[in-house]
């Protein structure tokens, strides 16, 4: 996942998200971030700092289509969206979606992390 500022970001997804750093390395003149679910070891996220392998004359637009929040985004599971809703705003995210019962079966809701990535969470809805 490209991000504006790799320091912000690890704020963001390990204190607002509750991720935790897998590897945090300089690469030369970058910095290999990457964080995941603590119960999920497996998983890896990687915060990109906009810059090699992009070409030079390409990197403006990828800043300002990461800012409009055009690049995609994540989706992460959990087991109280509302609870997650309130510690993620608390952090000061930017709320593109409160929680709602969606018809396909879950709870979800969405925000913008500090670079302007979409990020989802989800809930499965109890049966019924």
């Amino acid at each position: 996942m490209y991000v504006l500022d790799q320091d912000q970001a690890l704020e963001f997804y390990t204190g607002a998200v509750g991720l935790e750093v897998r590897t945090d390395a300089p690469m030369g003149e970058e910095r290999w971030l990457t964080v995941g679910p603590p119960k999920q070891p497996e998983i890896e996220i990687g915060l990109i700092a906009i810059g090699p392998p992009i070409p030079p004359a390409d990197r403006d637009t990828i800043r300002d289509l990461v800012a409009k929040g055009s690049v995609g985004g994540v989706i992460f599971e959990t087991d109280d969206c509302r609870a997650t809703f309130e510690r993620v705003r608390a952090a000061g995210a930017e709320v593109l979606q409160e929680p709602i019962d969606q018809p396909y079966g879950v709870i979800d809701c969405a925000f913008r992390d500090p670079s302007g990535n979409m990020i989802r969470f989800s809930q499965p809805q109890p049966p019924g």
